[in-house]
């Protein structure tokens, strides 16, 4: 059994410092001091970036993420601090009194002793952006700025990296990073099309043009895969992706190898020698060449990171590894994060929608901030800016007054189960009737919009009831997509290798058009047409139940003509409480206690909608009509 800690403690302190780091940084930008105290090549990152005339483009980075981008940089280059402690003590000393000793408690641990900073960013308002500037800033930085000025502490050694490592929680969120940096597959196979990189394609909002050889140069050449660790050399720095279970059994692996080699053999007989010092023989059985480079890799695919001098870890979704709890997975994590960052320059950036550790329950709920926390751009924010889906509680008739009384747990013979309960199939009927109606009103206005409905699952013996009874309501069996993962939410390589063309091609697709899951999807499925959501998990974990709302905010309807139809029905729907004109860049979630009880604060704040009316034929879409262009429009 894992050992429990006290918790942190830290409650919301943390995300008052990301408030003044925020509003500091800000201040700097404007009054042009943060220019004067960064880089040249920093200095002109941020004209790039953020200023005229180069934000008359059509793509710019949104307030969230120029924020993110601003508190890193100046937290790193103008305050300089060596940790994030010290970067308290600069910035918000106000918040250092004895009734906050928790966080400077929590801050003073060794695992803070180095410059990390905590992005906090609502689901699908482009962390992985922020990411690559990051990225790209710290890499050209190295390689291109050597100006006195840049030189910080540590005997002058210039503060900047070209190597990296990306961690990431699991396969999904492991292949949306590929994706982003050598582009989608081509054909399902195994190459990719660099020219879909998100740096690529959008090369005028991230790199400046004298800058974009190099980048591509070191996107291209310097990606190490997790399969690659220790096989692939690489020239002018390291671009590292691994998922996070794969580094904790690197991790475990290191520590075995260390022992080993600490603990000399336990006789001088030469065998004895040779099989201390060789992972295994030539001529065994089950030793072919493929398996005794791994097992000469085994415990030492991490070790070229540990010799660099210098590295950035960015850890994507860290909430996994960053609680107060201290269970048995965080402490493998530190020990792994602990043995790269000996002996070198080290920062870490880690990214997460949900940066806390829930404690308590009802009254005494509470969420503890990691006090690493520097800036925070939550879902309340995103939703007034129409940056994600307006999310909308779904009151049908046909819940309504029964909702208290249904069951919403799988009808179980012991530990086995056997069918689903009356609860779970009018939930599940409610939302195939919610996404009909959305495919209905969709297909008219633009037939590549293809609305998704996904199912949350309690386990895993409860899908295959589900996809039985999604059936028997008229779905094909093409219809449907069942993601079955173990109790980590993990799934076998070859069971992946299956299923990832279909799953990361649904808004291209007709078909899927319901996703049934449990855990395999809580995060990093970055798709945009989820439309609905049937939670029959009914857990009542906060953090649980915000990764599986953030399946569906990211938007559907990008395109400019739409934005004043959304924001209309947006006002309409959470201000003035009446029907809405459209249901343009809804996410429905079907109405269930867990999620009621959980957004009463948004509901209150005027965030969240809520609707009971049956859906009215032509009420999707506002007056908006499909228009073709005349034949030979040109003349």
């Amino acid at each position: 059994m894992a050992k429990k800690n006290t918790a942190m403690n830290t409650g919301r302190i943390p995300l008052e410092f990301a408030k003044k780091v925020s509003a500091v940084a800000e201040s700097a930008f404007r009054d042009g001091s943060m220019a004067e105290a960064v880089s040249p090549v920093t200095r002109e990152l941020l004209k790039f970036w953020f200023a005229e005339p180069f934000t008359n483009r059509p793509l710019n980075f949104h307030e969230g993420q120029k924020k993110a981008i601003l508190n890193a940089i100046y937290l790193h280059e103008v305050v300089g601090a060596a940790n994030m402690a010290e970067a308290w003590q600069k910035i918000a000393p106000e918040l250092l009194g004895a009734e906050n000793g928790a966080a400077m408690a929590e801050l003073a641990k060794d695992k803070y002793a180095y410059p990390k900073y905590c992005v906090k960013m609502a689901t699908g308002t482009g962390k992985t952006w922020v990411m690559h500037a990051l990225l790209i800033w710290q890499y050209l930085n190295a390689r291109f700025e050597s100006h006195k000025e840049t030189r910080k502490r540590e005997g002058g050694k210039p503060n900047f990296t070209k190597n990296f490592l990306f961690v990431a929680p699991g396969l999904i969120v492991y292949e949306r990073l590929l994706d982003a940096f050598c582009g989608k597959r081509i054909d399902g196979s195994e190459a990719r099309d660099f020219a879909t990189s998100d740096i690529q394609s959008c090369e005028s909002l991230f790199v400046p043009p004298q800058y974009r050889e190099a980048m591509y140069g070191f996107l291209q050449n310097s990606l190490v895969r997790k399969e690659d660790f220790g096989r692939k050399v690489t020239g002018d720095g390291t671009l590292a992706v691994m998922n996070w279970h794969a580094f904790l059994s690197e991790e475990e692996a290191m520590s075995s190898a260390s022992q080993s080699k600490k603990s000399p053999p336990a006789s001088d007989d030469a065998k004895d020698i040779l099989d201390d010092l060789l992972p295994a023989k030539p001529g065994t059985t089950g030793n072919e060449l493929e398996s005794l480079d791994a097992a000469f890799l085994r415990g030492g695919r991490l070790d070229f990171l540990k010799e660099l001098p210098d590295l950035m870890l960015v850890n994507d979704e860290a909430h996994h590894v960053h609680g107060g709890t201290d269970d048995e997975e965080e402490v493998k994590w530190q020990q792994g994060i602990d043995a790269l960052a000996k002996g070198k320059r080290f920062i870490q950036l880690d990214f997460s929608a949900t940066p806390y550790e829930p404690s308590g329950s009802g009254r005494n709920k509470r969420e503890d901030y990691f006090p690493h926390v520097m800036v925070d751009y939550d879902l309340p924010t995103a939703i007034r800016a129409g940056l994600v889906k307006t999310i909308v509680i779904d009151q049908r008739k046909d819940l309504t007054g029964e909702l208290g009384s249904l069951d919403y747990n799988a009808i179980r013979d012991g530990r086995d189960v056997v069918g689903l309960s009356e609860g779970q199939r009018l939930m599940l009927r409610a939302g195939l009737a919610k996404l009909r109606y959305l495919e209905k009103e969709f297909s008219p206005l633009d037939a590549e919009k293809r609305p998704k409905m996904m199912v949350v699952c309690e386990d895993t013996g409860v899908t295959p009831f589900v996809s039985e009874f999604l059936r028997d309501e008229g779905l094909s069996e093409d219809d449907i997509l069942t993601v079955d993962s173990n109790r980590q939410g993990e799934v076998g390589e070859k069971e992946w290798s299956a299923m990832k063309g279909k799953l990361f091609a649904v808004d291209k697709r007709d078909k899927p058009r319901v996703i049934v899951s449990v855990l395999m999807l809580r995060e990093g499925f970055d798709v945009n047409n989820i439309c609905v959501i049937v939670p029959l998990r009914a857990s009542k974990a906060q953090i649980l139940l915000e990764q599986t709302l953030g399946r569906g905010l990211r938007l559907m309807w990008r395109e400019p003509e739409y934005r004043e139809t959304k924001g209309k029905a947006r006002r309409q729907l959470l201000e003035e409480k009446v029907e809405p004109c459209a249901v343009l860049d809804f996410l429905y979630i079907i109405e269930h206690p867990a999620f009621v009880e959980f957004y009463d604060s948004l509901v209150a704040e005027g965030l969240v909608g809520s609707q009971e009316a049956e859906d009215k034929e032509g009420g999707g879409t506002d007056d908006l009509v499909h228009s073709v262009l005349k034949e030979d429009y040109e003349k």
